[in-house]
């Protein structure tokens, strides 16, 4: 054979940004785990932390493959730090609805909370670009022709999220394909990745996707200049709310129902007019709007009169049935934490409330979130935001420190997967 017609050698292929195989938190397929979990929960026992009491739920730290694009337009992004949301909390727990087991796909890498850098490039994006995620797996990540909620810019309510070439999953942190936050690489479509301003360190633009959602809540309020919103509870749901409303219904009166020391500085600090002990929030609402203040045989009192809208934030059966008792007829009630429980539906037909949810995102939601985000770090009103950053195999730390975020002060607690 001469040199001419000898054969090119081979030349081994680049080792990969990252490791084929990674550390990740997973969520399993287990009935009768997820059934412990609920009922240790909801018996108020020690679930999480301490003494491997974490080992009754459905959560492990596995080391796996990670994700692989599932089409050649997808791309992997290296994930710098998650966020521990509430409905991460409810899945972990087992106070997450079985409405969406048709909605999601084990086993699931969670964590939709995130910043991270680009492995791939995307056709306007370099590697090494770093960028928030848009969790939202609608039509244009799963490959269909786009429903009309997606072709009108909401993605939030694609009517696609089990189809396409993708498992099930509203959202990345939901679905087996794709990966999570609480892992070292998950993979992401193009129209879900926007890239962060230099000036937003990953501390402030991990906050980004849930300030993304509070912007949307707000949006949902409607509130007007005359309006008195109220705002029931202060975690960071009620807070992001709490500064979105200021940013975009500036002359609206607003309210914050909150519990603990830190988060009553943080509401007056994102620009509530006043804060309310949760004790006291229908004789307030009662003061503030001149409503009338009646008792029934059995069950809370509720108001004749009241807000015009009411945000309620906490996700519980308590925190809605105050929503729903102190709006003035005609008011709108809005459904922004994930809710764990059923309550007295009474009121929303006696005073004829629009009851609405606010799931996610939607249009320029995030846009207008980053601008918020960067406005407010330069005003320094998101320092010490993430209060807590772990690394994954402290996970029973994180999650109990995530548990406890308002009695301890803390906004936000997040994973850092880079960390050993």
């Amino acid at each position: 054979m001469t040199p001419d017609t000898a054969a090119a050698p081979v030349v081994p292929p680049a080792p990969p940004a990252r490791p084929a195989r990674g550390r990740a938190l997973e969520v399993h397929r287990s009935l009768p785990r997820y059934l412990a979990t609920r009922t240790a929960t909801r018996l108020g026992g020690a679930l999480l932390g301490g003494s491997g009491a974490l080992a009754v739920a459905p959560l492990r730290l596995v080391d796996a493959r990670t994700p692989q694009p599932p089409r050649p337009d997808w791309v992997r992004v290296g994930v710098h730090l998650s966020g521990i949301c509430g409905s991460d909390l409810a899945t972990v727990t087992g106070q997450s609805s079985l409405y969406f087991s048709p909605l999601v796909s084990m086993p699931f890498v969670p964590g939709h909370e995130v910043v991270g850098e680009l492995l791939d490039a995307t056709d306007t994006l370099p590697a090494g670009t770093r960028v928030v995620l848009d969790p939202v797996l609608g039509c244009a990540a799963r490959g269909e022709s786009p429903c009309p909620a997606c072709r009108a810019g909401q993605g939030n309510r694609c009517e696609r999220v089990a189809t396409g070439h993708l498992a099930p999953g509203l959202q990345t942190g939901y679905c087996r394909d794709t990966g999570g936050g609480w892992g070292s690489v998950l993979v992401a479509h193009p129209s879900q990745l926007h890239p962060v301003p230099d000036a937003l360190p990953d501390e402030i633009a991990v906050l980004v996707e849930p300030l993304a959602c509070a912007v949307h809540t707000a949006r949902r309020a409607q509130a007007g200049e005359d309006d008195h919103v109220l705002v029931l509870g202060a975690g960071a749901v009620g807070l992001f709310t709490t500064l979105a409303l200021r940013r975009l219904a500036p002359a609206a009166r607003l309210s914050v129902v909150a519990k603990h020391p830190r988060q009553k500085a943080l509401a007056t600090l994102f620009g509530a007019d006043d804060v309310w002990e949760p004790g006291a929030a229908t004789a307030l609402a009662r003061r503030a709007t001149g409503a009338v203040r009646l008792s029934p045989e059995r069950g809370p009192d509720f108001l004749l009169g009241g807000v015009s809208v009411a945000i309620e934030a906490t996700g519980s059966p308590d925190g809605l049935a105050t929503a729903l008792r102190v709006t003035r007829a005609g008011g709108r009630v809005v459904l922004s934490g994930l809710p764990t429980g059923g309550v007295d539906l009474t009121p929303a037909w006696f005073r004829e409330l629009d009851v609405v949810g606010t799931y996610a995102t939607g249009g320029d939601d995030f846009a207008v979130a980053l601008e918020l985000a960067t406005d407010a770090a330069a005003e320094g009103l998101l320092e010490g935001a993430v209060g807590g950053v772990y690394p994954l195999a402290r996970y029973a730390d994180a999650i109990d420190h995530a548990r406890n975020a308002g009695r301890l002060g803390t906004l936000k607690v997040a994973f850092d997967p880079r960390s050993p």
